[in-house]
């Protein structure tokens, strides 16, 4: 073997090492975040503290707000359903020129009486009915254990029960404005496909409030349809007299007093049911847990908050000592 071969045999190669990977600035090192966090962790407590007796201040101070629901079931027309498809079969069009709509029923009834009942003219009526422009517009709340309410005293004055003025014009609201906020903020209805159920909600300062109004609203809506139907039945029957006053065809008068008959049965249950579109299933009652604030949901965010402040809190201070 030549001496350069025994050489190049007994030449070592240099060892490789695998370059060791170095955590630069911009990475995290989640170890010596926990240390700093672990460091400082009584900050964290206190701030968690002083977020939870912030939001306990808030469920303690602040204006409760209670609700009532009454649930309702239209009322079942079978009998005038039947009776309503024969004739209308027969003398459907001079039934239509009376404005006796024979192919509809009580579905459309209850679509009708939801529809009044979530109306401003209705509401607004119901507003000035029961005298409620003082509480919906002026009370902002109430004291449960005297059972005094509490009053937006910039626009109104409780002791003189009197709306303020401010430069020379007043400050009481519009029934239009006192309707947009009753429907807005206190009245909510929700009809169930399904079942045709109709749940009608009121929420306010005062559960004693809340169940009266569900209740009033529920009788004020049966009456209000009731007095359209006694109306718009009377009519009909004026007309279809007249009617029969003017032929003296056997089959024209037998359909007439037929549709007379008919109505004669609507402008009956006008007058004697009062519960006339819905019946009450289950009443309005007066709950005395309130639904705001939620105090599950403001105690779980204050604390979310005490360990979100806490921690920032920590970072910063961390940062500025070194």
């Amino acid at each position: 073997m030549s001496e350069m071969e025994d050489k190049a045999f007994n030449t070592k190669s240099a060892p490789f090492y695998y370059p060791v990977p170095r955590i630069t600035d911009n990475e995290i090192d989640l170890r010596a975040i926990f240390s700093v966090l672990w460091k400082g962790k009584w900050w964290i407590v206190l701030w968690m503290l002083f977020s939870v007796l912030i939001g306990g201040s808030y469920i303690l101070f602040s204006h409760k707000i209670y609700e009532s629901q009454v649930l309702v079931a239209p009322i079942s027309d079978e009998q005038q359903m039947g009776m309503a498809s024969v004739l209308n079969s027969q003398f459907g069009g001079l039934a239509s020129l009376a404005g006796i709509n024979l192919g509809k029923g009580n579905t459309d009834k209850t679509i009708l009486a939801l529809q009044v009942l979530q109306s401003r003219k209705f509401i607004g009526g119901f507003i000035q009915r029961h005298h409620l422009m003082v509480p919906v517009m002026a009370m902002d709340g109430w004291n449960k254990d005297s059972d005094e309410f509490y009053f937006n005293t910039d626009i109104y004055d409780p002791e003189q029960e009197r709306w303020l003025a401010e430069d020379g014009e007043t400050l009481e609201p519009t029934i239009l404005e006192a309707t947009q906020y009753f429907l807005k903020n206190i009245m909510d209805v929700k009809l169930d496909s399904n079942t045709g159920m109709v749940t009608v909600t009121v929420r306010f300062y005062s559960p004693y409030v809340t169940q009266r109004w569900a209740t009033w609203l529920i009788a004020d809506l049966n009456d209000e349809i009731r007095q359209q139907d006694m109306l718009e039945a009377q009519s009909r029957i004026a007309y279809l007299n007249n009617q029969l006053n003017q032929t003296s065809l056997a089959d024209s008068r037998n359909m007439l007093y037929q549709l007379i008959e008919q109505q004669t049965k609507t402008l009956m249950l006008t007058k004697v049911s009062k519960e006339y579109v819905f019946k009450t299933v289950d009443p309005a009652v007066v709950d005395v847990d309130e639904i705001k604030p939620k105090k599950i949901i403001v105690i779980i965010l204050s604390i979310i908050l005490g360990l979100v402040l806490g921690m920032s809190f920590i970072f910063i201070r961390h940062q500025i000592r070194k």
